[in-house]
């Protein structure tokens, strides 16, 4: 019997690490991933580490700007990735071994003076620079009001996608349908693949503050369930929109967020079909060999539950607040990383 990340994939978990550090991609790929993602978190902790100095100091010496840097860095990294899951895309055919790259976040600042007519704009122009002649590389785009515009232009243009910041199904229906538009207007599906990232631990974060009159059976399960939900609706949109490629949920942000809890609650949870992007620690914490895991994706918890949650969490709020909260946690880090590069040309 297989354990540890062996037995995840054994129950039909495609693996994909939450990072592009060059050495984990090498090891996880060895371990049984099969793709991995990019945010300017990771790119901003990767550089933190002094491991890429010489790149920058190169790129400084050639006479650019800490834009261009940042975004040649993130490139780099992730074309990367891409070589070492190339071997996963080819012999699947397109339909695993891809490595996302995240658009400009700072797109999304409510302070950039942008129109929403020229956020949808810039996603599709980015998009498509950015993805033009990388044959496994996805164009990650937000659930936001102008992400989900973008996508159907993307789609139809080509451009292989996975939505980003999804907290609710209402924004999982949205995209998927903007993109299946897009896919329509495609000369041919063959080459149509798209992912929908469903985010999982700070849903339980919001219902611990927001929503504290939940039963001790209901606190917590929130996440699970949603993703569960979201999970099934895509199975039963996709049977009926069949594709020569798997359109898939992302189970993303599977990092436990609360103390003391099992750093593999939702990977378990979660276990047994379509994607889990994992952190690198949460693979390590998986990779147990006295862990194994069992397909869980399909099973929901009892109806009172399910009922208690429906009644008492309002979804609209928690995308609301979740979005925000979601939008300032890459919009930052994207400043971040800019402050670095910018720290690292001065010093």
């Amino acid at each position: 019997m297989a354990h540890g990340l062996a037995s995840l994939i054994a129950c039909g978990t495609k693996l994909w690490l939450d990072s592009v550090d060059p050495d984990l991609v090498r090891t996880n790929h060895a371990a049984g991933a099969t793709g991995a993602t990019s945010n300017p978190v990771i790119i901003s902790d990767l550089i933190k580490t002094g491991r890429f100095d010489h790149r920058i100091a190169d790129l400084v010496a050639a006479g650019h700007d800490d834009d261009t840097i940042a975004w040649t860095l993130t490139d780099q990294l992730v074309r990367e990735a891409q070589g070492v899951f190339h071997d996963v895309w080819a012999s699947s055919r397109g339909n695993d071994g891809w490595v996302s790259f995240e658009l400009d976040p700072l797109l999304e600042d409510p302070g950039n003076g942008l129109t929403d007519n020229d956020r949808v704009a810039r996603y599709v122009e980015l998009g498509r620079h950015w993805s033009a002649n990388q044959p496994n590389r996805m164009i990650k785009v937000p659930a936001t009001p102008s992400g989900i515009r973008a996508l159907e232009p993307l789609a139809a243009a080509g451009v292989p996608l996975n939505v980003t910041l999804i907290f609710t199904l209402r924004q999982y229906e949205a995209a998927r349908d903007a993109v299946w538009r897009g896919a329509c207007q495609r000369p041919a599906l063959d080459s149509f693949k798209s992912v929908y990232s469903v985010f999982v631990s700070r849903i339980d974060v919001y219902t611990e503050k927001h929503v504290p009159q939940l039963s001790p059976a209901a606190q917590g399960m929130l996440a699970i369930v949603n993703a569960k939900r979201a999970w099934a609706a895509n199975r039963d949109f996709w049977a009926a929109h069949p594709t020569p490629l798997e359109q898939e949920i992302v189970f993303a942000s599977t990092g436990v967020k609360q103390a003391g809890v099992d750093p593999c609650r939702y990977v378990a949870a979660l276990a047994g079909d379509d994607i889990q992007t994992n952190p690198p620690a949460t693979n390590e914490a998986a990779d147990d060999p006295a862990r194994t895991f069992s397909r869980q994706v399909d099973v929901m918890p009892p109806a009172e539950v399910l009922a208690e949650l429906d009644g008492e969490v309002d979804m609209q709020k928690l995308e609301d607040v979740l979005m925000a909260e979601g939008i300032d946690k890459f919009v930052a880090p994207q400043r971040a990383l800019l402050a670095l590069i910018a720290a690292k040309r001065a010093g």
